[in-house]
């Protein structure tokens, strides 16, 4: 009996124990799944989902950003990887690059599982259909059953004619999968679902799958990246509608379509051919409009098709994808399949969430940050400065205003005949923006030139509730200036929630409040300094005239010692300001203050830069590099030249030298030959000259031996 147990046991547990193959782990879908089923655990599709644990699924956000195998008896997900130039997917076990077919057909024979996702690359058809041929050959060598499932694409689908040629509405499901037609583009993809479809018929040795998957979307994006990009970059008036967008779009949640494989390997189903679609029938114009609203300008335009390719972020099978007509339907997931679905309902319905999971998957959260000092400190510098660093939004109060009142006077004027639709929709507007507009010039005018905090609040709320601040982040420049001010610019709109909090800390709104606040100051003599050294061109037009400038600096520091501050507002709330004296850094262009703001924020928080600043920066990078070639050899060539100056130097020194010891050498001897010469002229040479003269005249056989004969003779001291 224990034995039977232990047995038990062990084949529960190897059960439990499954490792899945997916290539091309570093792409967007192969990624997301592999994350997916790497928190998964085996068999856990096989039990009914209580209405606990779906409203916990609720509750937790999709992004699922935790750790790899949080549980035991997870699958163990190894696959491909196109480059090992980026880091390995943490949640993978094993990944492999750039290997032969037969250390790949081993590493496949290693897996009970084998996924290959074919939606994003049309070059790994061929790879799928090698692999699920080279799988049946060694069937017969399996000790258990394999899983093949191949990702396909609704694009095998596209030119399949109605189910009825009166209603064109009715949808296709997974058991119409025999009269599907391809798109022109995508003849390998269904010639690869038929191969796999073809090699499954071994069910016991190995069972094949495909899965027709709709546009995917979520997390990163997908497809639709290119419209969040460009919605939320905010540089064009409207998102563009590739066509007269009323093209059904069948589209599915990554993850949902992760949990559809999550289904396929738990129950092994009898059908080998499913669809992965959500419930939703939405259109291309339906989704563009949807991200136009949440995240960008909240306008679109119908362009001609050919402008989506135009797109750079595009590819021809992501364009294919966007221009496809086609009603889909998944009866059999939904009623088979334990699914926990993230976006059932679809694209648009679930927009709050998808939203959220995309911007943290791709880090793209706002930086608020709020510059507070006194006039003169260099607040609108370094705002200047930090804006373009980390392309954020520089909020002026003088801006904000200009630019409200320029937009309620837009509004107030009269319109030209055929203009479109979104103009004549505010018209029904222009009564409350003219009211708005002369109580704004009555205001001006009563407080000599100056707006009252009413006007000012509600425009700058408007600005930091715009979709632009949202999305990048704001910096605000000297504003707020008193408590009440920023009480009122940070407090929530929602009177209900006011009165529940009545006599607690005043509630903020999340959205708008800043993250960051710093507070430049410095001496008034500093300040005053400053001003003073200020050229004339900078101070015209400004509040830098010496009785302004003095004005505005008493009104600050009378403000900064009244009971309640801004800074006292702020701390309230936990956001504790950061307090940099410029005066102590001694840098007029307060490049210190910047460095350390820099290093308390981070990092930036977008897409990085664009093809555009990455082309500048490289240029720029390879003229410094240029610059800095140059100046070395300049500086090399000056070295050389110096050396070879105090070279030439050193040996005209030296010779002069040596001359000068050769011609004192040659005076010493000359002056030490004088006694000598002397001697030999009166002693020696009178009888030497004489005994050469007999010795020439007689010339002997020995004229050595004849002349110290004549010399010892003709001695002058013997004689």
């Amino acid at each position: 009996m224990a034995e039977e147990e232990e047995t038990t046991a062990h084949s529960e547990k190897v059960i439990r124990i499954q490792r899945v193959f997916i290539n091309l782990l570093d792409s967007y879908s192969s990624r997301n799944i592999g994350k997916f089923l790497s928190n998964c655990v085996v068999g856990a599709s096989l039990e009914e989902i209580t209405e606990e644990e779906e409203e916990e699924d609720d509750s937790k956000s999709v992004t699922h950003d935790a750790g790899p195998r949080l549980k035991e008896g997870t699958f163990q997900v190894v696959g491909t990887v196109s480059t090992l130039e980026k880091p390995a997917p943490d949640f993978a076990l094993e990944t492999y690059c750039n290997i032969s077919r037969e250390v790949l057909l081993v590493r496949l024979l290693e897996c009970d599982v084998v996924i290959y996702n074919i939606t994003e690359n049309p070059q790994q058809v061929e790879e799928a259909i090698w692999a699920v041929s080279a799988l049946n050959e060694e069937v017969s060598h399996f000790e258990k059953r394999k899983v093949f499932i191949l990702v396909s694409t609704v694009m095998t689908w596209a030119r399949s004619k109605p189910l009825d040629p009166d209603d064109s509405e009715i949808p296709f499901t997974e058991e119409d999968y025999r009269r599907r037609k391809n798109h022109p583009n995508f003849l390998d993809h269904i010639n690869a679902e038929k191969m796999v479809l073809k090699f499954g018929k071994n069910v016991k040795r190995l069972v094949t799958y495909v899965v027709a998957a709709g546009l995917t979307y979520g997390v990163e994006g997908g497809v639709l990246h290119s419209f969040f990009k460009t919605a939320w970059l905010g540089e064009v008036p409207a998102l563009p509608v590739f066509g007269d967008g009323t093209n059904v779009i069948p589209a599915i949640h990554i993850l949902d379509l992760a949990g559809v494989i999550q289904n396929i390997i738990d129950h092994t189903p009898k059908l080998h051919y499913l669809v992965a679609v959500d419930e939703s029938v939405l259109t291309l114009e339906d989704i563009v409009k949807c991200i136009s609203k949440h995240t960008g300008p909240g306008k679109i335009q119908k362009v001609p098709k050919e402008n989506a390719f135009l797109t750079k972020d595009l590819t021809q099978e992501n364009i294919d994808h966007l221009l496809v007509n086609l009603r889909m339907e998944t009866l059999f997931v939904k009623e088979n399949f334990n699914i926990r679905w993230v976006a059932q309902a679809g694209f648009v319905e679930n927009i709050g969430g998808i939203l959220r999971e995309y911007k943290q998957s791709r880090r793209l959260l706002p930086i608020r940050l709020c510059l507070l000092g006194p006039p003169a400190v260099g607040k609108s510098s370094v705002a200047e400065v930090l804006s373009k660093h980390y392309k954020l939004h520089h909020v002026q109060l003088k801006d904000v205003i200009s630019e409200a009142i320029a937009k309620l006077e837009a509004i107030v004027a009269p319109k030209s005949e055929g203009e479109g639709e979104e103009e004549e929709e505010d018209e029904d507007n222009v009564d409350d923006a003219q009211e708005l507009l002369d109580g704004i010039r009555e205001s001006m005018e009563q407080n000599a030139g100056q707006l009252e905090d009413q006007y000012v609040i509600r425009f700058m709320k408007e600005k930091l509730k715009s979709m632009p601040c949202r999305n990048q982040g704001y910096i605000l420049d000297g504003f707020p200036i008193t408590y009440d001010q920023a009480r009122d610019l940070f407090s929530q709109d929602d009177e209900e929630e006011e009165e529940e909090v009545r006599g607690k800390m005043f509630p903020f709104d999340k959205l708008t409040i800043p993250e960051f606040v710093c507070i430049l100051d410095a001496p008034d003599d500093f300040l005053k300094e400053r001003v003073i050294n200020l050229p004339e061109s900078a101070v015209a037009g400004t509040h830098y005239s010496q009785d302004r400038f003095l004005r505005a600096l008493s009104s600050y520091r009378d403000i900064s010692t009244e009971d309640e501050t801004v800074c006292n507002y702020f701390d309230e709330l936990e956001i504790h300001p950061i307090h940099i004296d410029v005066g102590k850094l001694e840098d007029a262009q307060n490049r210190l203050a910047i460095k350390r703001l820099i290093k308390e924020i981070g990092k930036p928080r977008n897409y990085g830069l664009t093809d555009e600043e990455k082309a500048e920066e490289e240029r720029r990078a390879a003229e410094e590099l240029l610059a800095k070639e140059a100046q070395e050899a300049a500086e090399r060539q000056r070295l050389e030249a110096s050396e070879a100056a105090e070279k030439t130097a050193r040996w005209e020194q030296w010779s002069k030298q040596l001359e000068d010891v050769k011609r004192q050498e040659a005076e010493l001897l000359e002056a030490q030959s004088v006694p000598l010469r002397n001697y030999l002229m009166t002693y020696v040479m009178p009888t030497l000259m004489q005994g050469l003269n007999e010795c020439c005249r007689v010339r002997p056989e020995d004229p050595v031996d004849f002349l110290a004969e004549y010399l010892f003779m003709n001695n002058p001291e013997t004689q």
